[in-house]
């Protein structure tokens, strides 16, 4: 990824971390496992959470795919503590966000598929 690229998707996650106080982390991984770009504390490993979003969204696209469900539009695993929200970016890359419980998650779900849009513009 050239650098132009990273600096513009580093911004648009600054932007929706910006705009939902609730996030805690938010990063772009390759379908592969790998970071693109993330903002997230330093208790968070990036390369776990990538490696993991990229699993999640392989397995939950099969899944939509096997049980006639269409094309999937987004994850959410929902723990004691928050939810782990995740959403195709395009056939490269993921959009991951770590919330805590007091989220908004219409708000920001519609704020994720806009940077979802706007990243695979980027990417």
């Amino acid at each position: 990824m050239e650098q132009l690229q990273a600096d513009a998707l580093l911004a648009r996650l600054r932007q929706v971390h910006a705009m939902n106080p609730e996030l805690e982390a938010i990063a772009v991984v390759s379908v592969e496992g790998v970071t693109m770009g993330s903002f997230m504390p330093n208790d968070v490993n990036d390369e776990r959470l990538s490696a993991m979003s990229a699993a999640m969204v392989g397995l939950g696209e099969r899944i939509a795919t096997e049980l006639g469900r269409g094309s999937l539009d987004h994850l959410m695993i929902k723990g004691d503590s928050g939810f782990v929200l995740m959403m195709s970016v395009n056939d490269e890359a993921v959009l991951t966000s770590v919330v805590n419980d007091e989220a908004k998650l219409g708000l920001l779900l519609l704020d994720m598929r806009r940077a979802a849009s706007d990243l695979a513009k980027i990417i």
